[in-house]
């Protein structure tokens, strides 16, 4: 885990009361079984480029709250965010949460954990 400044930290911890996380486990079984959820990379777009997990969208933390409605219109879906370590897609989550998006998640522990487990990835 990085060293985070303190009031970056605090604020990551006030969304996850109101964003449940879900382990990268759990995710890898979703995709595997082909559950119905909508899994979102909130990181910038130099790390989309360099990989991603498959058959996410890219929605940077910048502009998630300017264009999410476009892209995703019916706030009941089950909405996965992710971020490099877990951090931004708890703070994006809670931003959509306050839009009116009502099953948001943050995975725990972001795209690195994601690749510490050797998950499958995807590149340009």
């Amino acid at each position: 885990m990085k060293n985070h400044a303190k009031g970056f930290l605090d604020l990551v911890n006030d969304a996850l009361i109101q964003v449940p996380e879900v382990d990268v486990f759990k995710i890898n079984s979703k995709i595997k079984e082909q559950d119905k959820m909508l899994l979102i990379d909130v990181r910038e777009d130099r790390e989309w480029i360099e990989g991603r997990i498959p058959n996410s969208i890219h929605i940077g933390k910048g502009v998630i709250e300017r264009d999410i409605e476009s892209i995703i219109i019916n706030k009941d879906e089950e909405i996965i965010l992710y971020c490099q370590g877990g951090y931004r897609s708890a703070l994006a989550g809670e931003s959509l949460k306050k839009m009116g998006y009502k099953n948001v998640f943050s995975m725990q522990g972001g795209f690195g954990y994601w690749v510490d487990n050797n998950f499958r990835i995807e590149k340009e």
